[in-house]
């Protein structure tokens, strides 16, 4: 049997997807597994366990519906006997029809679900990796006990003494306000002399960490790794590191999923459907008192900066990194 497993678009949920191809290769074990992936996010599934074929996807290559439905058409010659669709939009449920795979499995969310041949409504109020699972779990009839978020790395025998540092987000009510940032930051390498900090960001968040880091305290223990680094670097220093602390985002999902202590700063999202899922080693801090949390909207509209991430009390960070690092 031959599958193709097209995932989300996010970083944090292509992480999160892991779960469901994990259960895939449970339920059929002498399948061939591929994956359709956003081009961006390819580097990382190198890293995901069981896949046989990596298709890379880019919008910019194939535009609009016809051009996402002239990718799927390349893809008709494997002859895929199963397409399960883990994105709600129609072009993906059009990239599923062009493949002409034989049996189509997605959500019902977005319209065009009479391309797909089988559809299901996509349950509420549940993680990210349990809706994902109940895809599957709907269309075989049989139940996934073991679900398991993982990246396959090769893990160091020994952390070093450093911490990863992510206050960014695609979202601005997730990300960390720039004068919050340079508080907590001093704040924490005033009170853990003996830890170097390192940042992280992608290229266009490097200038938001440099402002961090502009004039910060105990400057000779901050690194500043944003831009630097690509997804498998990334997943490697995180591995590598003592504990990482970071925002509501993709690097938290990328922490949590190779096994590093990790610390998540929630402001806009819902830590109930979108926090790291293995609970090991993971700690979750909101502020919790804003009648408006969690908003999961992207900007916040009430205050005009984030107040869920503002109001985050700084002591509760410290006792956290305080215990993964004793």
């Amino acid at each position: 049997m031959k599958i193709l497993i097209r995932l989300p678009n996010w970083l944090g949920d292509v992480v999160m997807s892991t779960a469901f191809i994990n259960a895939v290769k449970q339920i059929y074990p002498d399948a061939v597994v591929d994956i359709i992936i956003k081009k961006e996010l390819s580097g990382i599934a190198s890293l995901i366990p069981g896949l046989h074929v990596i298709h890379p996807f880019a919008k910019q290559d194939y535009k609009s519906l016809t051009g996402v439905f002239r990718f799927g058409k390349t893809l008709r010659q494997e002859k895929y006997d199963l397409f399960f669709n883990l994105p709600t939009s129609l072009s993906s449920i059009v990239m599923a029809w062009a493949t002409g795979a034989k049996k189509r499995i997605g959500f019902n969310k977005e319209g065009g679900y009479f391309l797909l041949t089988g559809s299901y409504n996509k349950p509420l109020n549940i993680h990210r990796v349990n809706e994902y699972i109940s895809l599957l779990e709907r269309f075989t009839g049989k139940n996934i006990d073991s679900k398991q978020v993982k990246l396959n790395i090769d893990q160091p025998v020994h952390r070093n003494n450093k911490v990863i540092v992510n206050f960014n987000s695609e979202a601005e009510s997730r990300r960390m306000p720039l004068d919050k940032a340079k508080s907590v930051i001093n704040l924490l390498t005033n009170t853990f002399p003996n830890v170097t900090f390192t940042f992280i960001g992608s290229q266009k968040e490097a200038a938001f960490i440099g402002q961090v880091i502009e004039g910060a305290e105990n400057i000779s223990r901050i690194e500043n790794l944003a831009g630097k680094t690509d997804l498998i670097g990334l997943c490697n220093i995180m591995a590598a590191s003592k504990a990482v602390l970071t925002t509501d985002s993709g690097p938290a999902h990328l922490a949590n999923s190779v096994g590093t202590p990790t610390i998540v700063l929630f402001g806009a999202g819902n830590e109930y459907n979108t926090a790291p899922f293995n609970k090991q080693s993971l700690t979750v801090i909101r502020y919790g008192k804003l009648s408006c949390e969690p908003c999961v909207k992207n900007t916040c509209e009430l205050y005009g900066i984030p107040k869920c991430m503002q109001m985050i009390n700084e002591l509760q960070i410290v006792d956290a990194l305080n215990a993964y690092l004793n």
